[in-house]
């Protein structure tokens, strides 16, 4: 896939040309999906999957939370430094119906749904997002130049106005008033220079923020990164497993109580979204790894923060096609190809965990089992990744620590 086609499909609309705003918009409504968009009618594609016999739980469309049951086998070696071993197991995976929440909440999320069994073999997980020093890292030992780095050209966009063609990333920028929740141009903007150095533009740094979530960083990037990390990005069946953290049908990673005894677990959005956050929780967007309760495997900021890219391709009617096989699925990758029937022609991959801007005002992501998507070659201000590996510490696995 082209890293620039944002920039093509501008250029075949003519409401862009000579007008920046409509075309920052033409951006944002072309490659910016919010988790909270209803979905519409899909298209059937076979996943790629295969089944084991089941614990005779039903992983039918009307099936609910069973208990999860992990491997018990130790782990092979020593986690590396700064992993985790998740012992993988079966469990149940998806979100449960919501009960009472409006249009922009849960009732938003028929693609979490319906829960089925899926089983994942044992891997081990980074505990935190990668970091800006980590990232750091990686581009010093490479000289890799990340997507919203590169600078389009008229070779690859025939017929795009130069003033057009500009590298940048999407950034939140909430407004000064309140403004109405079914229009989120009202608080995403295109900014030109906005990459992982520089967050939110130019004038922003990650100096002194290098135990920050490296962010603005594409699909490909995160790739690349784990490549050289000698490691992976983790299925959405593998992160929601770890997510859960030795729990079962929990709406929250950490239990049953969004705030148990007056307790912030993870950094949300508190205050009036999207004009007003009041930082309640500590923090006023980002915040450095690390900083809320891990899970119950030792997993850091499984919820809010950011976003974390998984390797599935997003379709919104995958889990009732794992659903039908009625077995339970073991190791899934996702299905063959993508589809989001709300921009049919981008291809998108599933987000996991939330991020600093979810509230139950517009988005509840950071409910477990929960999802969200992103086209590939598109990174924000609230957007990063963390890493997998199937090998211990003997492997020789890189310490990105």
């Amino acid at each position: 896939m082209n890293e620039r086609n944002h920039n093509k499909k501008a250029a075949e609309n003519p409401v862009r040309r000579g007008n920046p705003v409509a075309f920052a918009k033409l951006y944002l409504l072309t490659f910016f999906s919010l988790a909270a968009a209803m979905l519409c009618a899909v298209v059937i594609c076979p996943p790629t999957t295969s089944v084991r016999a089941s614990s005779n739980v039903p992983a039918t469309p009307g099936a609910k939370f069973a208990p999860t049951v992990p491997n018990i086998q130790p782990a092979p070696a020593p986690a590396p430094p700064g992993m985790v071993w998740i012992p993988g197991g079966e469990f149940s995976m998806g979100a449960a119906d919501p009960p009472e929440m409006d249009m922009v909440g849960m009732q938003a999320t028929s693609d979490s749904r319906p829960i089925h069994r899926v089983y994942v073999d044992g891997f081990y997980m980074d505990k935190t997002d990668i970091t800006n020093a980590q990232f750091a890292e990686f581009v010093k030992a490479t000289g890799y130049v990340t997507i919203a780095e590169k600078t389009p050209t008229q070779a690859e966009f025939p017929g795009a106005p130069a003033e057009n063609l500009v590298a940048g990333g999407v950034v939140f920028s909430p407004p000064d008033h309140e403004v109405p929740l079914n229009d989120h141009f009202q608080w995403w903007s295109y900014v030109k220079g906005a990459n992982w150095r520089h967050p939110t533009g130019p004038s922003s740094s990650i100096k002194g923020k290098e135990v920050y979530p490296v962010v603005q960083v594409a699909y490909p990037d995160a790739q690349a990164y784990a490549k050289w990390a000698h490691k992976r990005l983790p299925t959405e069946a593998e992160w929601e497993f770890a997510a859960r953290g030795k729990l079962w049908g929990k709406p929250y990673v950490w239990g049953d109580k969004f705030k148990p005894d007056g307790k912030w677990m993870a950094n949300t959005f508190q205050g009036h979204f999207p004009d007003q956050d009041s930082g309640a929780d500590g923090y006023i967007g980002l915040a450095p790894v690390g900083k809320f309760a891990p899970n119950g495997y030792g997993l850091y900021d499984m919820a809010g923060n950011v976003w974390q890219w998984t390797s599935d391709w997003y379709r919104p009617d995958y889990y009732a096609q794992l659903a039908k096989l009625g077995d339970v699925a073991r190791n899934p990758k996702g299905p063959e190809t993508p589809f989001d029937p709300s921009e049919p022609n981008d291809k998108k991959k599933v987000h996991r965990g939330g991020s600093f801007l979810c509230t139950d005002q517009y988005c509840s992501r950071y409910m477990v089992g929960t999802r969200g998507k992103g086209e590939v070659s598109t990174g924000t201000n609230h957007l990063g990744f963390r890493c997998v590996s199937n090998h211990g510490a003997k492997s020789g696995a890189r310490n990105t620590d």
